[in-house]
């Protein structure tokens, strides 16, 4: 019997994906991402100044933090201070190359953009969910800067959008959630650019092994999914 998605979604179709914009009041730009029951707070900061390697280059710099918080998960997560796991790190990197390349650094000039993702809730999804939702909230953070004369020209190159993918009994599923993640044979994130140019592309056998052909499928549904994601982000900067 083929697999039979939790949610009853055909295996093309995205999780219910919402963007709140605006969601705190003292970062340069918030956004609250929704992807089904995954829930980030994604916040942008803007500070002068650029990291040591980058002075007097005339160019700036973004950098992120990625958190699951205590009470994300059905079990309490510890918090991580000093010390972050491996998976933190790998996180919070991924975030950052996939937002870097989205920017004209020398455009936004010597200055440093914090993008914090915070996880409120997880049911898989977290690393995606935090790029997408960044990257609105990068856009807004962009747009407040021009608005108040600091910069003349918009760094932002395109837009970026992370889904996952997984093949689970044989089938390929867009979006999975935490009953598929942990369920499927293969599991990929992957990383997409508004024209659909690969950024990154992350992705393993849970067993065995998978085909190039398995591949080329799993690319094209990512596509689909994130042609989605690009729509949902721009309506909701026009909003």
């Amino acid at each position: 019997m083929p697999w039979q998605r939790p949610d009853g979604r055909l295996p093309h179709q995205l999780r219910p994906i919402r963007f709140e914009c605006d969601f705190t009041r003292f970062a340069t730009a918030s956004v609250l991402a929704h992807a089904g029951e995954t829930k980030v707070l994604c916040t942008i900061s803007i500070a002068p100044g650029v990291p040591n390697f980058l002075l007097g280059s005339n160019q700036g710099w973004l950098t992120a933090e990625y958190r699951m918080l205590p009470g994300a998960t059905p079990q309490r997560q510890a918090r991580e201070y000093l010390k972050l796991s491996g998976r933190t790190q790998e996180i919070q990197r991924l975030i950052g190359r996939s937002l870097r390349a989205a920017l004209d650094l020398e455009l936004l000039g010597e200055r440093t953009i914090t993008v914090d993702a915070d996880v409120l809730q997880a049911d898989a999804g977290t690393r995606t969910t935090a790029i997408t939702g960044s990257y609105v909230a990068l856009a807004l953070a962009i747009e407040k800067l021009m608005e108040r004369g600091e910069i003349l020209r918009s760094p932002i190159r395109y837009p970026v959008a992370a889904v996952s993918v997984g093949l689970i009994e044989g089938e390929i599923f867009l979006d999975l959630n935490y009953v598929e993640d942990v369920t499927a044979d293969l599991d990929f994130n992957i990383v997409m650019t508004g024209n659909l140019d690969l950024i990154e592309i992350q992705g393993t056998a849970e067993s065995g092994s998978f085909t190039r052909d398995q591949l080329n499928q799993i690319i094209e549904m990512a596509q689909t999914g994130i042609q989605d994601l690009l729509i949902l982000q721009q309506q909701a900067l026009k909003q």
